[in-house]
């Protein structure tokens, strides 16, 4: 049986890795300085979009392969996966963003007229045609953190809130924090605002292509939406700027114009990992194997990761495309 194995960080990729690993019969243990899963980290301002097939606009080819085993990983977790596919819109005048991103992603129709207005009729009379993304989906990023904790902690993992390095066989998940050992990751800041709108209706993530400041809108029910989500070459946490947060309600604005009688409900910002090349990196060194990097697809990837990391740790045959060693 594989020896017992502490896991530093209790962010998404913290908890999808312990999840692989229990369910595989591996003990865990997590250490985090934070209370709560996510709590002051970037895995609680994320979207929760799962769409590979938008991300592959500016993405490298695994993230569009691997990010398409995500909706089904996070259902048989027990995590409510909203599956309503997600829209691509353009203002009038930048139509031709909208026919540059059907160039260079896949799994979509253009959807104009009874079609469109049968998806979002709260935007059909706004926007006369669409790109719709059928096989892509959504979660509550906050409630898929929770559960996944409760969930562990149901099979016996054991939470510690400490930032103290351990002995024995670690997995490192801890983000930026790990720039100790792993001296090429950046933050690439990002920022975010929770809106409630009794006025506007949305069923599915929609992004909004705009030349200046591009948008995502993801519903959370209820007449509440994430708005996201500024990208900036920035290891800056906690603050969003005047800027980029007028942005980001001029784009909701532009979207449909009864945002802006919205509440503004929270405002957040956080720093992701990335490495150079924005793709995730599993590295092995000597006791330690470091796991980051996955950039702004986080719930996207960390399935697949938690994967390949827990194959690694158990010598089982998976997939380990993302996998390095560090000989150093």
């Amino acid at each position: 049986m594989t020896e017992a194995v502490t896991i530093r960080g209790a962010g998404i990729v913290g908890l999808c890795v312990a999840t692989e690993l229990i369910n595989r019969g591996v003990a865990v243990t997590l250490r985090d300085p934070a209370p709560s899963p996510g709590a002051h980290g970037c895995s609680w301002w994320a979207g929760g979009m799962l769409a590979p097939f938008c991300e592959g606009f500016t993405a490298e080819e695994p993230v569009v392969r691997l990010g398409q085993q995500a909706a089904d990983w996070w259902q048989a977790q027990g995590v409510e996966v909203i599956r309503r596919g997600s829209l691509v819109v353009t203002l009038q005048r930048d139509r031709r963003e909208l026919d540059q991103f059907a160039r260079r992603t896949t799994g979509h129709r253009l959807v104009t007229g009874e079609d469109w207005a049968a998806l979002e009729p709260h935007l059909a009379d706004r926007h006369d045609r669409a790109l719709y993304f059928t096989d892509e989906a959504h979660i509550d990023p906050r409630a898929a953190l929770l559960h996944l904790r409760k969930r562990l902690e149901d099979k016996g993992a054991r939470f510690e809130q400490s930032d103290a390095a351990p002995t024995g066989p670690v997995i490192d998940c801890r983000g930026l924090a790990a720039q100790d050992t792993l001296p090429d990751l950046r933050g690439v800041k990002g920022e975010m605002v929770i809106l409630r709108s009794r006025d506007v209706t949305l069923t599915r993530p929609v992004r909004l292509l705009h030349p200046r400041f591009p948008l995502y809108i993801v519903p959370r029910g209820d007449g509440v939406f994430m708005l996201g989500a500024t990208q900036i070459e920035s290891e800056e946490k906690g603050r969003a700027s005047a800027r980029s947060v007028m942005e980001l309600l001029s784009a909701a604005y532009a979207l449909h114009p009864a945002f802006g009688e919205a509440e503004v409900m929270e405002i957040g910002a956080d720093a992701r990992p990335a490495f150079p090349d924005n793709l995730p990196r599993i590295t092995r060194k000597d006791e330690t194997i470091h796991v980051n990097g996955l950039f702004r697809h986080g719930f996207l990837l960390s399935p697949a990761v938690a994967r390949m990391t827990a194959g690694l740790v158990t010598r089982e045959n998976e997939t380990s495309e993302f996998v390095h060693e560090d000989h150093g």
